[in-house]
């Protein structure tokens, strides 16, 4: 998920100043959106997992890893790409609130989305979160959104957005969520459908001969006849 967001956002970032005059958000505007992303993470370790997912071991694969950053890394830019047009040319916004339109859409679907991330079943809400990974990621949704309508919106840089533009965003969050469940149904179907690929240890044969000497059990020797 982090790699996944991460890549989105920055991708977003990229492709937004390649058009506008000023920076799509600012430094600590971005350091101030992923501390509060990563601060919603920390409870992840208390969720709940879905009992097919352990069923057997699980391992870090780092082919796969990737494959689910390009998957739906972009998936996540479409909706910042619609939130530019819309802050540009529905309300009309300056530099400010641009980056607080931004601001608060790509916290609230990057958090969000981990309802549906986090499980392979399809609708999402078949699979149940933990009581604690809930609370924490609308708990920084709701922080995020009314951050640029309290006194610290302009130590922050942020200014009020209007009402409409909460409207247009859970259209948008609605609409995120959907895209990502019919991305989760392609991804995994081709992931099940594909063969696994054999890993290669190509000029590394004399280390796994070495390896096994210590996670081999090896035969006693036989003890020679006679005194020690």
């Amino acid at each position: 998920m982090g790699t996944s967001s991460n890549f989105g956002n920055m991708a977003s970032a990229a492709g937004a100043s390649l058009f506008l005059s000023f920076l799509p958000m600012l430094p600590s505007q971005i350091l101030l959106n992923n501390l509060l992303y990563d601060s919603s993470q920390l409870a992840i370790p208390t969720d709940n997992v879905d009992e097919d997912q352990l069923r057997k071991p699980s391992h870090w694969d780092i082919a796969f890893i990737r494959r689910f950053m390009i998957s739906f890394g972009p998936l996540s830019s479409v909706f910042d790409f619609v939130t530019f047009g819309v802050m540009l040319w529905v309300f009309h916004s300056g530099p400010a609130q641009f980056r607080s339109g931004w601001f608060v859409e790509s916290l609230a679907t990057q958090t969000l989305v981990i309802f549906a991330i986090r499980t392979r079943r399809i609708p999402f809400f078949r699979s149940h979160p933990s009581l604690a990974l809930t609370l924490a990621a609308l708990g920084v949704v709701t922080i995020g959104a009314v951050l640029p309508a309290t006194p610290l919106a302009h130590t922050l840089g942020f200014q009020p957005l209007p009402g409409a533009f909460f409207a247009t965003l859970v259209g948008m969050i609605l609409a995120y969520l959907a895209l990502i469940e019919i991305g989760k149904r392609l991804f995994y179907g081709a992931a099940v459908a594909a063969p696994p690929v054999p890993r290669h240890y190509a000029g590394r044969r004399h280390l796994r001969r070495r390896a096994g000497r210590f996670s081999t059990a090896a035969p006693r020797p036989t003890p020679l006849d006679g005194p020690p």
